[in-house]
């Protein structure tokens, strides 16, 4: 129940994410709406199609889709609104990110027809959180912004990590779990954010080398 409203919660506010960058690249409606549906329920449709599991979330539940390209219209007709809450759409997207992780990894771990191991339970959580924002950013033609801003995939993985070892190696129900891993996960993020900590850059300039040595 926790997993299903953070859901809802995450993959709306990553809709509304998805349709301003869409209009700040000046897209036409049917850019608008595809840019939204791809940054709230890419990373979970990517991870069905690697992991084999059908049918998608989307399919199973049409009605998801109806209430993003909502969300996305309405974003339409009041954009300085929802761009005016950046602060609040930056937490909202920490807890999506971390919930989409742990769904990802429920995901794996509940996979009936195979057994998926811890590396592949991290790596499903890890491609449902990031990669829906990945695309988006393909899709604007941008460098996405998960190589090259504060710790994000980081977050997820650790996240993923945690939540997996809660599951198989505590007595802890899984509310408490998934509660656990979203507030070290959240917090994590925050942290990162606001101290804008990332990972190191690797740097290749030929030109530069090429002037030294003249």
């Amino acid at each position: 129940m926790i997993l299903q409203i953070l859901y809802i919660v995450a993959i709306v506010s990553e809709a509304i994410t998805g349709t301003l960058a869409a209009g700040r690249y000046r897209m036409d409606l049917f850019g608008v709406l595809l840019i939204a549906l791809v940054t709230a329920i890419g990373g979970g449709t990517i991870r069905d199609i690697i992991l084999d599991m059908h049918p998608m979330t989307w399919v199973t539940h049409p009605e998801y889709v109806i209430m993003l390209c909502f969300c996305s219209m309405l974003t339409t007709k009041i954009p300085y609104f929802f761009a005016s809450l950046n602060r609040l759409f930056l937490m909202l997207d920490a807890l999506g990110l971390i919930a989409f992780s742990i769904i990802g990894v429920n995901k794996a771990i509940e996979h009936i027809e195979h057994e998926f191991g811890f590396i592949i339970c991290v790596i499903s959580g890890v491609i449902t959180g990031i990669s829906g924002g990945i695309v988006r950013d393909i899709l604007c033609n941008k460098i996405p912004l998960v190589f090259q801003k504060e710790l994000y995939a980081s977050v997820s993985i650790v996240a993923c990590i945690l939540y997996y070892c809660l599951y198989f190696y505590t007595p802890l129900p899984n509310d408490i779990s998934v509660i656990i891993t979203l507030i070290f996960g959240f917090g994590f993020r925050m942290v990162a954010i606001h101290y804008k900590l990332s990972l190191p850059v690797f740097i290749f300039d030929e030109n530069t080398k090429k002037k030294n040595e003249k």
